[in-house]
């Protein structure tokens, strides 16, 4: 899975526009990673020292929430955001993730390294 990370001031990150139709990860106050290859930002940050790349190093999987639902009551130990969407990351099942959280679904992130102990646990 590509994702483009893009790390820049908080203050930048915070007036960055991004079209709606993005899915745009806040994983920390300096730093984005919005799904998919979107590298062509032009001058969006304002900012001629911001770092926008593409990066391939992840896999992930968009499950329905019911099955998200169970997977993540069963193998996180703690306390999942209440309000849809929403970001989360932490360790889950003894993996550390990034989750998407959606009304309908939930996308789980690992680094592509992970990819085989993730669908593993998923199967259990």
């Amino acid at each position: 899975m590509v994702v483009t990370r893009i790390v820049s001031t908080s203050e930048t990150i915070d007036i960055a526009h991004l079209a709606q139709d993005l899915t745009a990860m806040r994983i920390a106050p300096d730093e984005l990673m919005i799904l998919g290859d979107v590298v062509e930002f032009g001058d969006w940050t304002h900012d001629p020292h911001a770092i926008v790349f593409a990066d391939t190093g992840w896999a992930g999987v968009w499950l329905g929430s019911e099955q998200a639902d169970e997977f993540l009551l069963s193998e996180c130990e703690w306390q999942l955001p209440s309000e849809r969407p929403a970001f989360a990351q932490g360790m889950v099942s003894h993996l550390a993730v990034k989750l998407w959280l959606e009304d309908d679904r939930t996308l789980i992130l690992v680094p592509s390294a992970m990819s085989a102990e993730l669908e593993a646990r998923l199967a259990r």
